[in-house]
This record gives structure tokens, sequence and C-alpha cells, in this order.
């Protein structure tokens, strides 16, 4: 199934070269994959994957190991942002 996937701010940089400027990758994943799943590959540090969404829904820490994605799912992640 087909997916997009996109990482913000300092996240970009696990996104392959050609694909940090507009900070997303479509990706083909297995049915049924989860947020973890999907994310592995891309060894973020857990430490700055804060802000999940899936089509624009937040996605508790909690179900993030077993949240199934669906085609066409927009996954998006953002790491912790200070500022004042």
């Amino acid at each position: 199934m087909h997916i997009t996937f996109k990482l913000y701010a300092s996240l970009g940089e696990f996104l392959p070269a050609d694909r940090r400027r507009g900070n997303e990758l479509p990706l083909e994943v297995p049915e049924g994959a989860t947020i973890a799943q999907v994310t592995a590959p891309f060894a973020l540090p857990d430490k700055l994957v804060h802000l999940v969404l899936i089509n624009g829904h937040y996605i508790p820490p909690e179900e993030r190991a077993t949240r199934p994605l669906v085609e066409g799912d927009v996954l998006a992640i953002w790491p912790p942002i200070a500022g004042g």
C-alpha cells in the first residue's frame, strides 16, 4: 500500500538527500504496517519523535507501536521545538 511519509525540522535530515527539500517521501509499505514499522528503517532517535500525526490527527506515544496505517495515509512527524 502507498503512504506519504513527512519529516519536519531537524528530522528532515533522516530522509534521502533528494527528498529533504520537500520534507516528504512516498512509500510503499505492507498492508497493516504500524507507525513503528514505517519509521524503524529511518533510525529516528526516540527523543526526537515528538509530534506524530496521521492525516492531521495526533497519535499518542502509546499507540504508535500498534496503530496500523491504511492506503493513502499521510504520516507526519515533528521533533520537539522550543521557542518563545
